[in-house]
């Protein structure tokens, strides 16, 4: 199995689960500028996008989009319940992961960080952030995960909001996200991965400013 990737991007949810799964996976990490993989292979024949995630399972087939990856991932290994198993959580989970895919990430967060973005349309981007900001903290108050338990939703919704630290969004506004924020990165699997892929990020910054 292969994970191609990106460091700190939304691929980190992916490591973060596979790690929680215990899987047995090679990462393949791609150059954001030239969408080649460090094995100097075209990303691009990969996934036709060249964006990431992207999966290749055991027999060989290549799954894209982070919702459904991550949802392959909790059901390949269900002993590390990353999902509820009845049906109303089952519907919760979708909730969440579609509302992190389609509400935060693609609305606010892919925006600010496209590059070719003109300042209008980040700041139209950022404008929103607030109130789906709001259902997260309304939801989190009192709650310790997106669900009952630690799931891939969470693993998801963290990578995400800790994007707010690029960006002039201050989590401090939102106290139940901020404390969830802090608490998700010290759980062992998170911070393995957080540290791994921020090292290669890190890396990157640097050689680009060579």
């Amino acid at each position: 199995m292969q994970l191609y990737f990106l460091p700190m991007s939304c691929s980190l949810a992916t490591r973060i689960s596979l790690y929680e799964a215990g899987a047995d996976v090679r990462f393949i990490p791609v150059d954001r500028k030239t969408k080649r993989t460090a094995e100097g292979q075209d990303y691009r024949e990969v996934h036709p996008l060249a964006l990431v995630p992207a999966l290749r399972k055991e027999d060989g087939a290549v799954l894209f989009e982070s919702a459904a990856i991550l949802q392959y991932i909790a059901h390949r290994w269900p002993d590390a319940k990353l999902a509820p198993v009845d049906p109303q959580g089952r519907e919760q989970l979708q909730r969440w992961l579609s509302f992190i895919a389609t509400e935060l990430h693609k609305t606010v967060f892919a925006p600010v960080f496209d590059v070719s973005s003109p300042n209008a349309v980040k700041e139209y981007a950022l404008a929103k952030a607030p109130a789906r900001l709001d259902v997260l903290e309304h939801h989190l108050s009192g709650r310790e995960f997106l669900l009952d338990a630690f799931s891939v939703a969470d693993a998801y919704c963290f990578v995400v909001l800790n994007w707010c630290g690029a960006t002039p969004l201050d989590l401090k506004k939102w106290p139940a996200l901020s404390a969830y924020v802090s608490r998700l990165r010290e759980r062992p699997n998170v911070a393995r991965a957080v540290k791994e892929e921020w090292a290669l990020y890190s890396e990157h910054k640097r050689d680009d400013r060579l």
